[in-house]
Formats: structure tokens, sequence, C-alpha cells
């Protein structure tokens, strides 16, 4: 049978939601909660996001490597939102992905002028377009929200809001301009500085994983898991890479290299979406800014994994218009046991 992707709007062109085929099995939101039947998924509410069937590919199986699919209970935080309130948000929210895909893909493989930023990090045409792409969108939808994107900042008329939208348009430049689909759109949403919406959206491969608090994690529509892995020496390990940490965090990201069974980089925030798919079991970074990770934090979390700090502790950045892109430390792992194992090779005090 040949095998197809299509984006989740693409779908809903196709199928109106009045028509959707239906398969054998379904699983549907009842009143905001997710109720488990089978492989298709719609929402009652309305959202953009729908698994298929029938021969269209969504997601490939999990391999297990040492470790084991999971007995891993996603980590569902109610942050008191609304049910309606967060199938508005996950709907919009796959608009502005929509949006940002549609800029992305047309300058991917393609001739374009690098800058540099004064941090030296390269900013491209795509980058700026795209984050432009996506607060548009924003604003249309919810003009009260404010937004701190990575190429723009802060964008509100007031000095603080309860709902900020975090962006970056391209998480992993590096790898987009040299042709390396590991990059991705990463979108948080956050309410009273705690993100209750993720996106992690590879464009080209289309694939768009969606945290949401309270629920359980989807890739194209499809619940996913975590892996079980019960010893660090059984991990498998991603870091962008080796060269980005300095002095003390280089050495303590050693200490934890030494003790996985394999060492692997070069994925940005592709990394993490594997680990929450459960292919890979332990990403640690050094130095990201709050756009840089906080959309991972949904995802992860509702697939069973945790991500922290290097201390164990969860992130706290307040975003204003004053708020500078601080830097933090991550760590995230599919099993609560490799997590801690890690957390005690950093050492970080």
């Amino acid at each position: 049978m040949q095998m197809q992707m299509l984006s989740q709007s693409h779908f809903l062109s196709l199928y109106p939601r009045n028509s959707l085929p239906l398969s054998s099995s379904i699983s549907a939101f009842s009143g905001g909660r997710k109720i488990v039947t089978g492989s298709l998924a719609f929402q009652h509410s309305g959202i953009n996001s729908f698994p298929i069937s029938h021969g269209i590919k969504l997601a490939s199986p999990v391999m297990t490597s040492n470790c084991v699919l999971p007995s891993n209970q996603a980590q569902i935080v109610d942050f008191g939102v609304e049910d309606s309130e967060l199938d508005k948000f996950a709907a919009v929210s796959n608009k502005i992905a929509d949006a940002a895909g549609e800029v992305i893909r047309k300058y991917f493989r393609k001739s374009f002028d690098i800058l540099d930023k004064e941090d030296l990090s390269p900013v491209t045409i795509a980058d700026q377009a795209a984050e432009e792409s996506m607060v548009k969108i924003i604003q249309e939808n919810f003009p009260s929200h404010a937004i701190y994107g990575e190429e723009k900042g802060w964008r509100c008329q007031e000095e603080t809001a309860e709902y900020v939208w975090v962006l970056d348009p391209i998480d992993g430049t590096k790898s987009f301009i040299t042709g390396k689909p590991v990059f991705g759109t990463l979108i948080a949403l956050l309410y009273k500085g705690k993100p209750i919406l993720g996106v992690i959206d590879q464009p080209v491969l289309r694939e768009r994983w969606i945290g949401l608090s309270g629920r359980r994690t989807t890739l194209n529509g499809q619940e996913i898991s975590t892996r079980n892995c019960s010893s660090l020496s059984k991990a498998y390990m991603y870091t962008t890479s080796p060269h980005l940490f300095e002095g003390d965090a280089e050495i303590a990201f050693a200490r934890v290299r030494s003790k996985v069974k394999v060492p692997l980089y070069g994925c940005d925030c592709y990394a993490y979406a594997l680990l929450a798919s459960g292919f890979v079991d332990l990403v640690v970074e050094s130095g990201l800014k709050p756009y840089d990770f906080l959309s991972l934090v949904p995802v992860i979390e509702g697939a069973g994994g945790t991500i922290t700090d290097w201390k164990g502790q969860h992130f706290n950045w307040k975003a204003s218009a004053g708020s500078p892109a601080t830097s933090f430390n991550v760590l995230a792992a599919g099993d609560k046991e490799v997590h801690q194992q890690a957390l005690d090779a950093l050492q970080w005090r």
C-alpha cells in the first residue's frame, strides 16, 4: 500500500468534520477528557487535529533497544484551565504551526542570506518570516495575549500578561541552513507562568507533537509514550553538540556521557520529540533559552517523561516586557529512574 503523509489542515480540507471517515476504533475527547478505544481520534470541540488510518502513515512503531516500552504514566498536570479553552488554544496552535511550516518549507534547501546575531548564532529570512506569520495568527485570535518570540522578544502593550505565547520559529537554525530536517518549530503557551501547551513541529517531515495540560501527548493525533529504561548504562542519550558545554558544565556532562550506553549528537529539539515517542532515553543540554525548552515541558510530561534543570527543579521563568531570556541547563528523561541517575552523575550544585 502506498503511504502518504498529510498535514492536519490538508486532511481537514479533504474530510470535513461531519464526514470524517471512521475506522473500526476511535479515541475521542468527551467532556474535555480523553477516552481511548483505538487508533482513530477526533475531538468534539472541533480542534484541528485528527489522526487517521486508511493507509496514511502517522507514526513508526517504537523500538525498544535494551529498554522496554513503558508502563509509564503520563505526568498529567491540570493548571485549572477549562477544557474548552484548551481546545481553542490547541486549535490555534495548529494554525500557528501550519503557517510557520508553509514559510519554512519554501526556504528549506534553497539559497538565502544568513546573518549573525550579536551572540554569533545564525538567523535567516525564514526564521524572521515564520515568526511574523505565527504572531499574526495569535494577534488575530487572542489580541489580549502576550507573545515572546526568539527573533523579536516581547510583544504586548502591557508589561505582563496572564497568557504568554513563547515562540521559536526554527529551533536548530544550523540544521536548517545545512539541509538537515531535525530542526523544529516550537510553540509554548504559558498560563500564569506555567506551560499549559507545547508543540514541536517538524514541517519538512510533517510530524507534530502536541502536549496539553491534563492530557496525553500526541504525535499527529496518536497518543505516544516514553519507554522504560532502568539504568543509565542502558540509556541512549542525545545532546545537540558536546562543544556547547563550557567549564563546569562540560565536566558534568562528561560524567553522564561516560555512564550511558550510547551518546548521540545533532538533533536539536527533535531529540526531545524522539524521547517523547520512546526512541531515546535521555537528553542533556546546557545554556538553553526559554523559547528553546518551554514547549518541550508539556510534550515530555504528557508522554510520561520528566524534564527539569540540572538540580532536578522545575523551570521557573516569568515572562514580561523586562524579562531577559536567561539560560537554563536542561535534563529530560523518559524514565524517572534514569532521570535521577543522571542528576546524581551531573552533581550540579
